[in-house]
């Protein structure tokens, strides 16, 4: 049906008169999107934009939320914006590009839907309870905290809509959790999770944050569970978690960031979130007390005053090449942490800012030479892959070679894949892990991402091997090895892995699928300096009143390396608990 609509309104464009075009019909375009082909149908009655229908690939976090926002400015106030939504540049072009083309398949001239209303400016202050920096998921547990101890708070945020980083994640969170994970077979406990964050921090970890972090975990996963984000019934092992305690969010990163929004959206009297607001400065009071926050709207200068504290939830600074290559000390000293590098994060949301504001107001850093590469980042962008993690996978190089076991620390993995040729390996997996190709990756089908050249298929593994390109045998012997373990026919490889638990089993026969991956600059475990009241602390170790600091923007909790899943975790427990002390003025 759309390549028939397509046909009938290109002749119409061609035709050159509006005269011709049907005065009710659907007009349908397909453009490049972000994560890849994106059409567009615009419904067009009397020359009125009734409904565009949209099917895409864009992230739910990110790129679906700026095309709902465009869609309801488009058909509820008949207006085509001509500026993109901050944070999703590429996904608003490419939707507004969609939506003009059809317009004029239509025979309409796209000047008649170009009357933006002017929004009212923002007054020069604003002042409430609880100000915070920064609408990522840090920022928003934060929100809530303090809105459930009573609080008014203001949200600020320098892009177009909220979610941050935490919103292009995995979204997957550790936490000792019996009601879980005893009916897996998994024994665990809270001493254990402690010794797993000190051994993948390599002990450099602050304890005390450490110890409030893992003791914390069930507690604000059964908070979150009450503020409407659902988990997947089994736990597992996260890329880097060490031991199978990670629970799945429905719906990523993204599915945080929708429940909070909905609570949020529960307290109107409570609540006022500022969007495209840049937060340049603290301001303190005679006596030392960060009591506000300076920032510009739009290029007007607005006051942001708390009267019980100021929270910055402002993520870390992996895509910020010149702030990482400044700081690339430590154990990735060896490697240029370079443009050639990608990130995992969000480019524009991960710059590092917050940590200017809190060395502004006097704040000590702490850590800043631990940064954390992820061995799941897309070849060219970095961006977080969808696949899954944990068992019944096996990574290769490119003859088709094991080279690491599957379950080490994120850092053993980055070096062990950095040493292989063109840096870069290919996880393989079979029908245990995608039953069919409908199954979903993430935002993607199997299917689809294989048509965009994001994953290959193959009936045989021999059929596999030669469409990656890798040597049959090698990649046979990889998997016979890996199945030699988990069926107990040997208690380990080469390579020390002895298996992931009770959900391991043998990769016997297809259809066989491989994607490419590279490692790229993930998280950055130094920061602000805060102790575990979340109070931002000098250099001397002396709270700075007023001013509280969670998230990836604070240094100390992670130690030289963060274990998977223990990232949203930190956001989590360290935002909630920085919003409750900033209400009650602790």
């Amino acid at each position: 049906m759309n390549q028939k609509l397509l046909i009938i309104a290109a002749a119409v464009l061609a035709a050159g008169t509006a005269s011709a075009a049907a005065p009710n019909s659907v007009y349908s375009v397909t453009v490049p999107g972000h994560n890849g082909p994106m059409t567009v149908d615009t419904h067009v009655e009397n020359g009125k934009i009734t409904d565009i229908i949209t099917r895409d690939l864009e992230s739910p976090g990110i790129g679906k939320i700026a095309i709902s926002k465009l869609h309801d400015e488009i058909v509820f106030q008949q207006n085509i914006p001509v500026e993109a939504i901050s944070g999703a540049t590429i996904t608003c072009a490419a939707y507004l590009d969609a939506v003009g083309q059809t317009i004029k398949m239509a025979g309409v001239d796209p000047a008649k839907y170009h009357h933006p209303k002017k929004a009212a400016p923002l007054k020069d202050s604003y002042r409430s309870d609880v100000v915070i920096v920064g609408g990522g998921g840090a920022g928003l547990a934060a929100a809530a905290a303090a809105i459930e101890a009573g609080a008014r708070v203001i949200i600020v945020e320098k892009l177009g809509m909220l979610g941050g980083s935490s919103a292009v994640s995995g979204g997957s969170l550790n936490a000792v959790d019996p009601a879980r994970q005893k009916l897996q077979g998994i024994p665990d406990s809270v001493e254990r999770h402690y010794n797993d964050t000190m051994r993948g921090g390599h002990n450099k970890n602050n304890p005390l944050l450490a110890r409030y972090l893992v003791e914390n975990a069930l507690p604000t996963l059964r908070w979150l569970e009450d503020k409407g984000v659902m988990f997947q019934p089994k736990v597992h092992m996260i890329v880097g978690g060490l031991y199978p305690r990670g629970h799945s969010v429905i719906g990523r990163g993204s599915g945080y960031i929708s429940a909070f929004e909905r609570f949020i959206a529960a307290y109107p009297d409570r609540v006022q979130v500022f969007t495209n607001t840049k937060a340049v400065s603290l301001v303190k009071d005679k006596n030392g007390r960060v009591t506000g926050v300076s920032c510009t709207h739009k290029g007007k200068p607005v006051t942001f005053s708390a009267d019980r504290g100021v929270i910055i939830t402002t993520g870390g600074f992996a895509a910020n090449i010149q702030m990482r290559m400044k700081y690339n000390t430590g154990d990735w000293k060896d490697v240029k942490l370079d443009g050639n590098i990608g990130t995992t994060n969000r480019s524009n949301a991960s710059l590092g800012e917050g940590l200017a504001l809190g060395t502004g107001a006097g704040a000590g850093l702490v850590d800043m030479n631990e940064i954390q590469l992820h061995p799941g980042g897309a070849p060219g962008t970095g961006i977080m892959s969808s696949w899954p993690s944990g068992s019944n996978r096996i990574f290769v190089n490119k003859q088709g070679s094991r080279f690491v076991r599957e379950n080490a620390p994120r850092d053993v993995l980055c070096r062990a894949i950095l040493k292989q040729p063109g840096s870069t390996y290919f996880v393989v997996l079979n029908h245990l892990r995608f039953p069919t190709l409908e199954t979903r990756a993430g935002d993607t089908t199997l299917r689809d991402q294989i048509k965009l050249g994001q994953a290959y298929e193959g009936k045989t593994l021999e059929e596999l091997a030669k469409k990656i390109g890798a040597d049959p045998a090698k990649l046979q012997a990889s998997v016979d090895e890996y199945n030699a373990v988990v069926t107990h026919k040997k208690a380990a490889d080469q390579f020390g892995f002895k298996g992931q638990g009770p959900s391991d089993k043998p990769l016997l026969d297809g259809p066989w699928y491989a994607t490419r991956l590279v490692p790229a600059v993930h998280h950055t475990m130094g920061g602000l300096r805060i102790n575990v009241n979340s109070q931002v602390l000098t250099p001397e170790g002396r709270p700075i009143p007023g001013l509280y600091a969670a998230g990836e923007v604070a240094g100390g909790v992670h130690g030289a390396n963060r274990v998977g899943g223990n990232g949203i975790l930190d956001a989590m427990v360290f935002g909630r608990h920085a919003g409750t002390m900033a209400a009650q003025n602790k």
